[in-house]
């Protein structure tokens, strides 16, 4: 019996679990047809595993919060994003591969298109390709000239974005204002520290950007950077420590493999597309216990207000549903990190359909979209409680109590 039992746990430990995020899932009805994108979508392999699935919506902050990606998907892996602050400069530097150590700071920045008199024309400088954004930092990286003890790194992330990473004993914290205004026609703000702490880390950051103004007066659109979402590092405990997972990232975006990184999952490799992305996941299957992948053009859709878009999004995934289910996950979770409707282009604090698929269900729908998701077992849950549901499902827990 004591042999039986420990071959059934051993066997329990071997189911892996996928999460499958699509960036900025949930929806809002179309007003011609009274469904969301995700409604609308052809997702014949998505709604064929609804009839073996428990469904439910998720809130992933507190009711009527607007999530951001960071909070999103720190909720997903089972950390309170009200517990566990961390800054999207932070999030952004694990994600391009920089080793943090406890009180660096870093910031995401723009670059960006000043006029002739100083003001925002374009907070995006026209959203440069990768080669070209990369050659503007390394000017401006060989021609820095701050304090001696202070280290300055500039690494590109993609297309506009870049990380700026800091790190020094003459820093203090980074409780530091942005400077992006957030529409054009205006002048960009000053970094101002909020706390005595951080005087001196917003000192050098005001010397940084405005060296790169002068450094690049004569680009005609990169010339000049926008600051936003400081953060100093603090180690978080791991989803090892915390659950008893290793787990792995495949994501296109450095901040969504930045977060992974900071709850402890690896980055085998980063996927060039979509369809890439579930490549990846095949070649590196069964080396962990949690595999995270992660799809943003749902997202990106979703600001632009592209409802087609976010709907044709949605059925280029359904398509790989497929080869990712013949690879035999104990779990495949299907959801998001937060709702981005075509119609309001941004996040809101809309509930997040979900969709949790096992052996173990009690199936209540044959479609997934958020009328089916609203009806389905799981009913409305916080978001960290998906990844204590999913081991449970894949029997990675054991009784409470005798």
């Amino acid at each position: 019996m004591v042999l039986a039992e420990q071959q059934a746990r051993r066997g329990a430990r071997s189911k892996k679990i996928v999460l499958l995020v699509m960036d900025g899932l949930g929806g809002l009805p179309h007003p011609d047809t009274g469904r969301t994108e995700l409604e609308t979508a052809r997702t014949p392999n998505m709604d064929a595993l609804a009839g073996h699935a428990s469904l439910g919506m998720m809130v992933m902050v507190a009711e009527g919060i607007t999530p951001g990606s960071g909070p999103g998907h720190l909720s997903l892996f089972g950390y309170d994003p009200a517990r566990y602050v961390i800054g999207r400069g932070a999030l952004s530097a694990l994600g391009v591969g920089l080793e943090l150590k406890p009180g660096d700071v870093a910031v995401r920045l723009n670059l960006a298109t000043f006029d002739d008199d100083g003001l925002v024309a374009d907070r995006r400088a026209g959203r440069p390709v990768d080669a070209e954004a990369a050659r503007v930092v390394e000017l401006v990286q060989r021609e820095l000239d701050v304090a001696a003890d202070v280290t300055v790194t500039l690494v590109p992330e993609r297309e506009h974005r870049v990380v700026l990473h800091l790190r020094g004993a003459a820093l203090g914290g980074a409780a530091l204002t942005d400077t992006d205004p957030l529409e054009t026609g205006r002048p960009a703000l000053a970094v101002k520290a909020v706390d005595d702490h951080s005087r001196a880390t917003a000192e050098v950051v005001n010397e940084v950007l405005g060296q790169s103004r002068r450094i690049l007066a004569r680009e005609p659109a990169m010339n000049g950077f926008l600051a936003r979402g400081f953060a100093a590092f603090e180690r978080y405990p791991t989803m090892a420590e915390r659950f008893g997972l290793e787990g792995v990232v495949l994501a296109r975006y450095p901040m969504y493999r930045g977060v992974a990184r900071m709850v402890g999952m690896t980055v085998p490799s980063v996927p060039e597309s979509t369809e890439d992305t579930v490549t990846q996941l095949e070649h590196c299957w069964g080396e962990s216990d949690l595999y995270f992948l992660h799809f943003k053009d749902t997202d990106t859709c979703g600001h632009d207000g592209d409802f087609d878009g976010k709907v044709a999004a949605i059925e280029e995934v359904d398509a790989l549903i497929s080869r990712i289910t013949a690879l035999g996950p104990g779990v495949l979770i299907i959801t998001g990190d937060h709702s981005t409707p075509a119609l309001y282009r941004e996040h809101s604090w809309h509930h997040v359909p979900v969709l949790l698929a096992s052996q173990w269900p009690r199936s209540t729908a044959r479609a997934f979209g958020e009328a089916s998701c609203r009806r389905g077992d799981l009913g409305l849950i916080h978001a960290t409680s998906l990844l204590p549901l999913a081991l449970a499902h894949a029997g990675r827990l054991v009784k409470y109590g005798a």
